[in-house]
């Protein structure tokens, strides 16, 4: 289908999904997973596999994902390749229908799974002119609807698609957090095993994680390069956090504007460095990091999201396949004096990592973790549990 025009677009025989900008531009297609509606920004996401990864990812909390590989769904849906408990986008479109999946590790299929997590997916679209438009305009607040008998208030969905504030100035990450303190004890993944139950050594490094929004490999990373780890909520206070005795913190990544996120958490994360024990930060984490600091952030044109950016160390010049999933970046302008940078995005040239001098903090854009995506950042774990010893 072709890319939105100003007019409304007529309703072809068949359409049970639409997308409605505020302008009240459609896109039809043949909705699949749940029925209703939702509204939020519209990105899209560049990785050939994980979808249900990205769609679970919390970072993607209010938005509405266009995946420019065409083949979603052909692998199916289980219950291990999740990234939280439920899922966060809010919805996904896809170019060519979802077929039934065809691997030994599907326990049912991609639109059933969408279904049981309340979230709406659209086939039929022309992901490329999506893109382009993104790539053009910047990413567009809009609405999506499915019904299947193809019945739609499209003067409702389109005041929703014009309502919706965006997600500048917004906090999701008290939304999407954990709601409550537990100690995490998964390892990395085996084939025919799962994920590994790890007994920690009670001697080994203690990182207190505060969940912004995390990933469960995230954690899982942390335990695979030897540390114990207890998360906790986004809004835990200083005294919640020091009352477990840890050896390091970890910042996690998150949804919404870090400079929202930071009216709680930018006080906590300057006294932890206080203490001078390491802290190592993901995304959201490295914005926080970088604000609690006193440098400033901002909302990108279109952001950075697929499983293949390349990110160059800044201290060889070696560069690493990486996974991305933001939408805000830390300005390299006005950072203090005792932050050097340390990873910068070749597709761009914005910022991707910093490192504190005077102290054993630092942070990376990208999510090092994959899940889905490479692992060459790996390495970033092991250091700050390095850190920690």
């Amino acid at each position: 289908m072709a890319e939105p025009t100003p007019a409304r677009a007529p309703q072809p025989n068949g359409a049970t999904g639409v997308i409605v900008f505020p302008d009240g531009r459609t896109i039809w297609g043949r909705g699949f997973g749940a029925t209703g509606e939702m509204v939020g920004e519209l990105c899209f996401h560049t990785a050939m596999t994980g979808y249900q990864e990205i769609m679970t990812d919390p970072s993607f909390a209010r938005q509405v994902i266009a995946f420019t590989f065409p083949h979603i769904g052909n692998v199916g849906a289980n219950a291990e390749d999740v990234e939280a408990g439920e899922a966060h986008g809010l919805g996904c479109l896809v170019r060519e229908a979802v077929t039934s999946p065809s691997n030994f590790r599907s326990e049912l299929d991609f639109p059933s799974w969408m279904a049981a997590n309340g979230r709406i997916g659209i086939s039929g679209v022309d992901t490329r002119a999506l893109t382009r438009l993104v790539r053009r305009d910047g990413p567009p607040t809009i609405a999506i609807a499915h019904d299947e008998n193809g019945d739609f208030d499209l003067d409702a969905l389109q005041k929703m698609a014009a309502d919706w504030p965006g997600l500048e100035g917004m906090d999701l990450a008290k939304e999407v957090s954990s709601k409550q303190l537990f100690d995490w004890s998964d390892g990395g993944w085996e084939l025919g095993q799962g994920y590994r139950l790890d007994h920690a050594d009670p001697n080994a490094p203690h990182v207190v994680a505060i969940d912004y929004g995390a990933k469960r490999n995230i954690f899982r990373n942390l335990v695979e390069a030897g540390a114990r780890v207890t998360v906790v909520p986004a809004q835990a206070s200083f005294e919640d956090i020091m009352k477990h005795d840890p050896d390091g913190f970890f910042l996690s990544n998150g949804p919404g504007d870090p400079a929202a996120t930071g009216d709680y958490a930018i006080p906590v994360i300057k006294q932890l460095l206080e203490t001078g024990k390491p802290l190592f930060g993901i995304c959201l984490g490295h914005q926080l990091l970088a604000l609690a600091v006193g440098g400033k952030t901002s909302k990108m044109f279109q952001g950075h999201r697929g499983a293949n950016h390349p990110v160059q160390r800044c201290e060889d010049g070696a560069v690493e396949i990486t996974s991305m999933n933001h939408g805000f970046a830390v300005m390299r302008e006005g950072l203090p004096n005792n932050v050097k940078e340390t990873h910068v995005s070749l597709f761009d040239d914005t910022n991707c990592g910093i490192e504190l001098t005077d102290r054993p903090a630092f942070s990376v854009q990208y999510h090092p973790e994959a899940s889905p995506g490479p692992m060459d950042s790996f390495y970033l774990f092991e250091k700050f549990v390095g850190m920690m010893r």
